[in-house]
């Protein structure tokens, strides 16, 4: 006994389901994680600088929505973010990091840490990141600041139990923020993988 046909109505509600299906799934894809065009490397440090612009591209318009952030626009600011050391390794809170020492001429500036999902880290002191106007300084200006899971002396900041981790270093009122080409790599903190399991 051979077996049924489908009906048409069948074939077209099926289609139509896979479609759609298809088409949230990769929507879904598109727009999660990192902006997929317009990202401009430095070194550790990834900048999307169109993003706050008028010719941001439809998938930053939609991730900065999903998000419900608010970009800094062009003129106001740049915000780079770093999910690696200065080596390409991906940033893991098993290991001690030393991030340091220089930023780009800024008016202001702010180093956050969020962990693998996006959210802050706090530590026993309350804080997941420094700005420009607290943070401790050498003699000559320079800043150093460890990441690590146990208490250091100094600019600290607590690393996640476990998994990988982000540093977002915003600049507010920079020349940087008028064309990538004003930021080089070594205006930029470097980050020093210092040890890994302790």
């Amino acid at each position: 006994m051979s077996a049924r046909p489908l009906p048409t109505a069948a074939l077209i509600v099926y289609a139509l389901a896979l479609a759609l299906g298809l088409g949230v799934s990769s929507a879904f894809v598109a727009t999660s994680g990192e902006f997929p065009i317009g990202g401009v490397r430095v070194g550790p440090w990834k900048s999307w600088p169109q993003t706050g612009s008028r010719d941001a591209d439809p998938y930053a318009r939609t991730i900065m929505a999903r998000r419900a952030e608010i970009p800094l626009a062009t003129g106001e600011g740049l915000v780079l973010t770093a999910t690696a050391d200065s080596e390409g390794r991906t940033l893991d809170s098993g290991c001690a990091y030393r991030v340091g020492t220089v930023t780009p001429q800024a008016r202001l500036w702010t180093l956050t840490l969020y962990d693998r999902d996006g959210g802050l880290v706090t530590s026993e002191l309350e804080r997941s990141g420094f700005t420009s106007a607290e943070i401790l300084r050498g003699p000559d200006g320079a800043f150093t600041v460890v990441l690590s899971r146990e208490l250091q002396p100094g600019n600290w900041l607590k690393l996640p139990s476990a998994g990988p981790f982000t540093l977002t270093l915003r600049l507010y009122d920079t020349p940087a923020a008028l064309g990538t080409g004003a930021v080089e790599v070594r205006s930029l903190p470097t980050i020093e993988r210092i040890e890994c399991g302790a």
